[in-house]
């Protein structure tokens, strides 16, 4: 089965001014999309590769030294994916009280979380995102460039911003900072990433 664009959970212009529709009709709808058809050309040229996953695909193809132009597409198509979950309507959801606990716990507060995260965009030369982990008992964030996901380290994000510059340019130019600073005010769907640790949970309990 073909690796299909997922519809966004939210309209394009619900986001605004913090995200806005125009932004969302190249970076979805373009960008995203493009990834999509190389992957699915590789793939279906590849008969080993009928009927995987996403996730399963973008491992075979970094275990593959050959197959770098099938990771890069792959790959991005895993991790925009998974940065559209990433997103809510500015301000629609918060912190549950176990979140705002693993935040205390791991960055002291939330101002110290939205420091350290504003620090690992800023600090990723170039393209790539910033991910958000659970390690252990606590919270961890990490960088990737290009097209590189923590899945291929056996590690499951709760959460990821594109710092590629086509995520922002149209919105805040060159500011990085300040997409970084607006998407950990507002942005991160607290909901998806609460969800998340439950799945990560449960995988890491071997249920």
């Amino acid at each position: 089965m073909a690796f299909k664009l997922p519809e966004l959970k939210f309209d394009p212009s619900a986001l605004a001014p913090a995200l806005s529709a125009e932004s969302f009709s190249f970076h979805h709808g373009k960008h995203h999309q493009a990834y999509i058809t190389v992957a699915n050309e590789i793939v279906a040229a590849t008969p080993a590769l009928a009927g995987k996953s996403i996730e399963e695909v973008v491992k075979i193809a970094a275990a593959d030294p050959a197959g770098k132009k099938l990771f890069n597409n792959a790959g991005q198509h895993y991790n925009h994916t998974l940065y559209w979950l990433s997103l809510s309507t500015p301000g629609s959801t918060k912190p549950s009280a176990a979140i705002s606990a693993l935040i205390d716990k791991s960055f002291g507060d939330y101002a110290g979380f939205k420091t350290a995260f504003t620090t690992a965009a800023l600090g990723q030369f170039g393209s790539g995102w910033v991910w958000l982990l659970k390690e252990g008992d606590k919270l961890a964030i990490t960088t990737t460039g290009n097209a590189e996901t923590p899945l291929t380290a056996g590690k499951d994000a709760l959460a990821v911003m594109d710092v590629w510059e086509h995520a922002y340019y149209i919105d805040y130019r060159n500011n990085r900072k300040g997409f970084a600073e607006t998407f950990v005010d507002s942005l991160i769907n607290w909901s998806f990433v609460e969800k998340r640790i439950e799945e990560v949970t449960t995988l890491d309990a071997g249920v």
